[in-house]
């Protein structure tokens, strides 16, 4: 499959309304901080493109904008265009055959992960401070990883996500990525104020988990474990020990692969079946050829497989939850660096099931998941996560606030 790259991050569809002349109101906590947003997000006015030129012709301009983009807007940031993404947000790698594949700013013969590509290299390009993207399998935190960024994929369901293009949504998530930890918390001030859940929020984290069995199946183990070495001389860590997470004992990847597949096809099944029917419309070049193959995959999903998968998923779900509470745990965010960018089919298909495995952990369980670049190899980013339980999203910030201090 071939893909060209592009230097701009932006959807050319958007350009004319890149700059905001408004004065800015400088007693709102945002102002001046630059915002771009994963063109998955409706804004009255705009088009939403999803990442594919078939959906922009088969679709309205939208005439309301998403809750949690006029939340941000209130607050004083200023729009500064819409971003490319994966088609239907539907890949982990940041390439885009129709509109191109944003360049990595950190290192251009790799990847830059997705599906919020866009929205990551424009921060990592300095032509933002927030990307607002989504995160349904990891498209935060991946392309936070590969593009040394700080992005925080929330607990699921306590940002409204209307007005979006959904993708699977018992796991979307509206998240985003900074270059600085401050801005993060600027902007998750914003959007969990006025959180739909009630949950009882924990103000402190008294344990760290390490998942140690999980470090020593990553390509940059010894980094991260360095990494973890020198926050343990610090004295960052209140409290440790390890929990051990099978990954394939508990078929992480395969759950919710399964799952998020059947609720694809649930959402934009009946769309892709009618493109048959668009004279104008090539059916076999709507999408990439692996976009293609993951929806026709999804057709073929069965009840029962939803239904064991359900099943699988509660039973890990109600594990993890009584594993870590009260604490956070700390997982890599990726098997490894970012992907090269010449990486053949094969090896970025063996690639994704790796990866999604340890993605899925905070999906299956709906739990908030912040990645932090404190680690580069070979000139690469790539870094560790934090995970907690459901609700405990400004408190892993907390935590993280330590850890970077200590790390400067």
């Amino acid at each position: 499959m071939k893909h060209f790259m592009v230097d701009n991050p932006f959807m050319t569809l958007s350009k004319t309304v890149w700059s905001d002349t408004t004065p800015a109101d400088n007693s709102l906590p945002l102002t001046g901080l630059r915002l771009a947003v994963k063109d998955l997000f409706h804004m009255a006015g705009l088009p939403t493109s999803a990442g594919n030129p078939t959906w922009l012709f088969t679709h309205p301009i939208p005439t309301k904008t998403a809750s949690s983009v006029a939340a941000l807007l209130d607050a004083g940031a200023i729009f500064c265009g819409k971003t490319i993404t994966d088609e239907l947000a539907y890949s982990l790698n940041g390439q885009n055959i129709h509109y191109g594949t944003p360049s990595n700013p950190v290192t251009p013969d790799r990847l830059p992960g997705g599906s919020s590509s866009g929205s990551a290299v424009t921060v990592a390009l300095d032509l933002a401070d927030i990307g607002l993207g989504t995160d349904t399998g990891g498209s935060i935190r991946v392309p936070a990883s590969y593009n040394g960024l700080f992005g925080l994929r929330p607990t699921h369901g306590v940002i409204p996500s209307d007005n979006m293009v959904a993708l699977a949504p018992s796991f979307d998530t509206v998240g985003w990525l900074t270059k600085d930890l401050a801005t993060l918390e600027k902007t998750a001030a914003i959007l969990l104020k006025k959180s739909a859940l009630k949950i009882k929020t924990p103000k402190r984290i008294n344990n760290v988990l390490i998942a140690n069995n999980l470090l020593d199946q990553v390509a940059h183990e010894k980094a991260l474990k360095a990494q973890l070495q020198t926050w343990r001389e610090q004295g960052c860590f209140p409290k440790e020990s390890v929990l051990e997470i099978d990954t394939q004992t508990w078929k992480t990847s395969e759950t919710f692969r399964t799952l998020q597949g059947a609720e694809i096809w649930h959402e934009h099944g009946k769309w892709i079946e009618s493109l048959k029917s668009l004279d104008d419309v090539e059916a076999s070049s709507v999408f990439a050829p692996d976009i293609q193959l993951r929806f026709e995959w999804c057709k073929t999903i069965s009840d029962a497989d939803v239904a064991a998968a359900k099943q699988q998923r509660q039973r890990f779900t109600d594990w993890l939850e009584s594993e870590i509470e009260g604490s956070v745990l700390i997982i890599p965010t990726t098997p490894g660096l970012a992907p090269l960018f010449d990486a053949s089919d094969d090896e970025l298909a063996a690639y994704r099931n790796q990866l999604m495995d340890m993605t899925a952990i905070a999906g299956l369980a709906g739990l908030p998941q912040l990645h932090l670049p404190v680690c580069t190899l070979d000139g690469a980013s790539c870094g560790l996560s934090l995970l907690g339980s459901k609700g405990t999203d400004m408190a892993l910030i907390e935590f993280a606030k330590t850890l970077m201090e200590s790390a400067s």
